[in-house]
């Protein structure tokens, strides 16, 4: 059974963060807020890519932070 709760926006807004002008939210932060795992979340992502943006998730890598 799934339990409704109401997200503020003031809550949304503290968990985004601006790295290199760009407007990002952390995987855990988002899974809280649907409230699942951080795993569970990165799964349905992957298994789901077709219905998002090409910009909705990206992974750092060493190369990438040098």
């Amino acid at each position: 059974m799934n339990k409704e709760t109401t997200v503020l926006p003031e809550q949304i807004m503290t968990k985004i963060y601006t790295i290199r002008g760009q407007k990002v939210m952390i995987d855990r932060d988002l899974a809280e807020l649907y409230g699942a795992e951080t795993k569970r979340l990165k799964e349905s992502v992957k298994r789901n890519i077709k219905r998002f943006p090409n910009d909705f998730m990206f992974e750092l890598t060493v190369a990438s932070v040098t």
